[in-house]
């Protein structure tokens, strides 16, 4: 049952490519380095300008990942008890490339922000060649 719900879940999120394109430049600061010298662990936060209000908060936040062999990264669910729309955390990144994060608000707008970064040294490995 819990595997039917997760599938369900899975195909009801829109598409990586037209999550992006709907988003808006500002509101949301990705924060990682410009240059990682191994991709295993690499700090990253992510904050949002809102008063997270009931009226006026972040729903969630996704990190999306260019090269990873799993695009969507991670998703972070908020509410207006929330205190804050911050997020500090590590992600493994599969070499250089493009990292996004975007924001949903409570009023249905995306936002997002986006960083360049150089790793190093890969530390995901797509089984495909």
């Amino acid at each position: 049952m819990k595997r039917r719900r997760f599938l369900a879940a899975a195909l009801a999120a829109p598409p990586l490519p037209a999550l992006a394109q709907a988003a808006r430049e500002g509101r949301v600061r990705l924060e990682l380095p410009l240059l990682v010298d191994n991709g295993n662990s690499v700090p990253l936060k992510v904050s949002v300008e809102s008063p997270m209000t009931e009226a006026d908060h972040v729903r969630s936040v996704t990190l999306l990942s260019g090269r990873n062999p799993e695009p969507r990264m991670a998703v972070f669910h908020f509410g207006p008890r929330s205190g804050k729309a911050e997020v500090a955390t590590r992600v493994r990144l599969a070499g250089s490339q493009r990292v996004t994060a975007i924001a949903e608000m409570s009023d249905g707008s995306l936002w997002q922000d986006a960083v360049e970064t150089v790793v190093t040294l890969s530390a995901c490995i797509d089984g495909t060649s």
